[in-house]
């Protein structure tokens, strides 16, 4: 299957019963198989009139405790973030795929990392995060998909799964491989209130010192996040000079460049971080206690950077190299960088 096939089968095998979502190159085959699945699934799919609807249809929905999804690309996330916002703030779980294109503004088709900023670093208004998911083969997606549905309901927060066109496109064997798991108690779910308390779910708070005690409380959630939900892939992270850090498409060329180089006998080695938020840091820690450096590579002009100087305080130089507007790294030229930083 190509992998917005597999990811919107995935969300259907994981309990996702409503959908809503606008159409926009190079995410459409998730709408289109959404359109035919759903309704066999017994589910709900609403081709919305625009992207600010479907996060907002997303939100009524999952108000009543039903797993939902939308999806789009770039600047169709763009109108998704106070939607976004509102979710994190009412502690709603969701599902947000975005399908990267080329940017800013309209930008092109081809495939693209250049919204990692706007991922991971909330993207909408707020002291909120959202946990963000990067999957790097079309199994990861379907595997990845199933544990966001997940994730969210634990944490009542939304789940960003972060891809890319060629991810989205690309065809390739996969197998759901569905775990049955005990149904969340979901006590907090709006759906009438005869013989009981009534509940209210509102991001409206107004009265004095209240909506800092409520950052508060997020805050903490957030850093509960951080300590358990981190997640990476480390490629000979004992005895690497030099890693190399990528994420989706990249990190597959990564891959091949860092087993060439070890045929050759360099001492290369690769970190793929899994989660972009949290962010994978404890594993970074770990290597920076023998690596010699760190080289970024990521289709965009470099923003991923910033999180893995963070991550080592500094401790080791950190060099980036990256292809912007819908182009896609070579191996030769990553290994030629890699040449370029040995001296």
């Amino acid at each position: 299957m190509c992998g917005n096939e597999a990811l919107a089968e995935a969300a259907i095998i994981a309990g996702c019963r409503f959908y809503a979502g606008y159409p926009i190159t190079p995410q459409n085959e998730i709408p289109a198989y959404m359109s035919k699945r759903m309704p066999e699934a017994g589910g709900v799919f609403i081709q919305s009139e625009s992207e600010l609807a479907a996060i907002n249809m997303v939100f009524g929905s999952s108000l009543t405790g039903t797993r939902a999804m939308t999806s789009s690309s770039s600047p169709g996330i763009s109108l998704k973030q106070e939607g976004i916002s509102y979710l994190a703030a009412c502690e709603l779980p969701a599902i947000i795929v975005n399908i990267m294109r080329g940017g800013p503004g309209l930008g092109n088709i081809g495939p693209s990392q250049s919204d990692y900023f706007q991922a991971v670093k909330g993207g909408g208004h707020g002291d909120y995060h959202q946990i963000v998911i990067a999957p790097a083969s079309v199994q990861e997606i379907a595997d990845l998909t199933m544990l966001s549905f997940d994730l969210a309901d634990k944490y009542r927060t939304p789940v960003m799964i972060l891809g890319d066109g060629i991810l989205g496109q690309m065809m390739e064997p996969v197998e759901f491989k569905a775990e049955t798991k005990p149904e969340i108690k979901k006590d907090w779910i709006l759906d009438g209130c005869k013989g009981r308390k009534p509940r209210i779910i509102k991001s409206l708070i107004l009265s004095d010192g209240e909506l800092e005690k409520f950052n508060l409380k997020l805050q903490k959630k957030y850093n509960q996040i951080k300590d358990i939900e981190q997640r990476c892939e480390v490629l000979y992270g004992d005895d690497s000079e030099i890693t190399l850090v990528a994420y989706g498409t990249p990190s597959r060329i990564c891959r091949s460049v860092v087993e060439k180089l070890r045929k050759k006998g360099k001492s290369i080695g690769m970190i793929r971080p899994i989660t972009l938020w949290p962010f994978p840091e404890r594993a970074f820690k770990e290597l920076a206690k023998n690596v010699k450096s760190f080289l970024v590579v990521e289709m965009s002009c470099g923003q991923m950077i910033e999180d893995v100087k963070l991550a080592i305080d500094c401790a080791r130089p950190v060099h980036f190299y990256g292809r912007t507007g819908g182009e896609i790294p070579g191996e030769d030229e990553i290994i030629k960088e890699i040449e370029h930083i040995n001296g």
